[in-house]
């Protein structure tokens, strides 16, 4: 694989400049943390119906994909366990994690699912957090990515994708009719209705990730009403905020989405990832067309729309983790499906750090959450301080961080040293055990999870999976 410096082994702040400056990239760090600095400080969120909401500090909590609720879609103690480190966090803003709206949309047989059935216990859940704490639940559809039971795959699409189709499906995946989608918006309003009962301040309504919310932005051959120019590939979008606006005025209505998108990625020679096509690739939202580049035009008008519908709360994120991570959630140790980064992580950390800044900029409006800085590790708070005072980001988001080392917000709000033994390496066995048909959780640093029997079956699953790799 390539040869980069592990962020672990750039022992101080002048290393990590100088590491950054041989790999010719900018991103901001402020030298000392300050307990009581910007990050400490409230943040209100404005929502065009529901009015504001303040988060005691601008540490957020991010949507991450559970692989161990019940088969039924409620929570089980696992879950809960998680939310109860969500809690201890201290973090000012929960982003509650990914939430199917209906079974068929789970991307794995263990993913929550929010009905009339389960909404008590998610009731239940929010209960499980300070009140503090500004809440949210993402509602999703998996899209192409649907994997509701055992069984295997059982992608539903926008539309007939000439590269990713083949990756979840022997022959052409279902694409959802106009009727289907008409249907489905209205199962999103409900869901964000009973999100409302349960006490969450916030539904965030999906549009990352190569999940269904994020595909209609590239349906840009898709016929009818929900594909083709913006105006039609924004519509399942705006139909479903527009329909919460109705059903539950009062609940504020957030969006993650996902800023660009490069070409699928696959493992070339050495492993290492590559474009899988060589030509020009129009399918990427927030692309320039080469498949490798950015170019936000599309992106900047998404926001406008959204703006125009009170949405106040966004999350930056970009591409996809199953077929192009390393813009995603850059990690120096791949999942052990995944391919090795063809890039110094660093790298992807300061791309969607300079997106994150530009729409900040563009859009002064929206709240935004950043994403995707795991990677930084020990230097993480003075990276997100930094951001933070230079209105880059409004908050700091952390994903893998919080499932090995929840508390890092509330030591770095008190003023404590960062506890190195539990700082995210990016192992990526978060991902590598779901991918495998195991629990979800960070096997290498979190001893609940690293005494399980899961453990041992993990490292089979990598073993087997590193073989056909070769």
């Amino acid at each position: 694989m390539p040869r980069f410096k592990q962020v672990k082994n750039l022992a101080s702040l002048a290393a990590l400049r100088d590491y950054l400056g041989d790999l010719g990239i900018e991103i901001p760090i402020d030298d000392e943390v300050d307990p009581a600095g910007v990050l400490a400080q409230p943040m209100e969120i404005a929502d065009g119906s529901a009015g504001a909401h303040t988060a005691p500090n601008r540490w957020a909590v991010l949507p991450m994909e559970g692989w161990d609720g019940e088969e039924d879609g409620r929570p089980s103690d696992l879950v809960r366990r998680r939310w109860d480190r969500f809690a201890a966090s201290e973090a000012g803003l929960v982003w509650g994690e990914a939430t199917a709206v209906r079974p068929d949309g789970r991307a794995n047989p263990r993913q929550l699912v929010l009905n009339d059935t389960t909404v008590n216990e998610f009731a239940a859940l929010r209960a499980r957090l300070d009140p503090s704490q500004v809440t949210l639940l993402q509602l999703t559809h998996s899209g192409r990515y649907a994997r509701p039971t055992d069984a295997g795959p059982a992608p539903k699409t926008v539309y007939e994708h000439p590269l990713l189709d083949a990756r979840v499906a022997s022959g052409p995946a279902e694409v959802l009719t106009d009727d289907e989608l008409e249907e489905l918006v209205e199962q999103f309003i409900h869901r964000s209705v009973l999100a409302h009962q349960a006490g969450f301040d916030f539904v965030d309504i999906k549009a990352c990730h190569g999940y269904l919310g994020h595909e209609f932005l590239s349906a840009i051959d898709r016929p009818g009403p929900y594909g083709g120019d913006l105006e039609g590939r924004t519509r399942f979008l705006r139909s479903i905020i527009t329909g919460i606006r109705t059903k539950a005025p009062t609940l504020g209505v957030a969006v993650r989405l996902s800023l660009f998108d490069f070409v699928p990625h696959t493992a070339g020679t050495g492993g290492i990832g590559t474009p899988e096509n060589s030509g020009p690739y129009p399918l990427a939202f927030g692309g320039d067309g080469s498949g490798v580049g950015i170019d936000l035009t599309e992106t900047h008008q998404v926001l406008d729309m959204l703006s125009e519908l009170g949405v106040g709360l966004l999350c930056a994120s970009a591409g996809s983790p199953y077929y192009v991570p390393h813009i995603q959630r850059p990690a120096y140790f791949p999942p052990s499906d995944g391919y090795q980064p063809p890039e110094d992580p660093l790298v992807g950390v300061a791309r969607l750090i300079a997106a994150t800044d530009e729409i900040s900029r563009r859009h002064p409006q929206l709240r935004v959450v950043g994403a995707g800085l795991s990677y930084l590790q020990d230097w993480l708070p003075n990276v997100g301080q930094a951001l933070v005072a230079r209105g880059t980001a409004h908050a700091i988001g952390l994903g893998r961080m919080i499932l090995s080392y929840p508390r890092m917000p509330a030591d770095v709000l008190a003023g404590r040293d960062l506890d190195r033994r539990l700082i995210c390496r990016t192992f990526s066995d978060c991902t590598t055990a779901p991918r495998g048909g195991l629990i979800s959780g960070c096997y290498p640093l979190d001893d609940f999870y690293n005494q399980r029997e899961e453990r041992i079956q993990l490292a089979a699953f990598k073993k087997e999976a590193r073989a056909r790799l070769r």
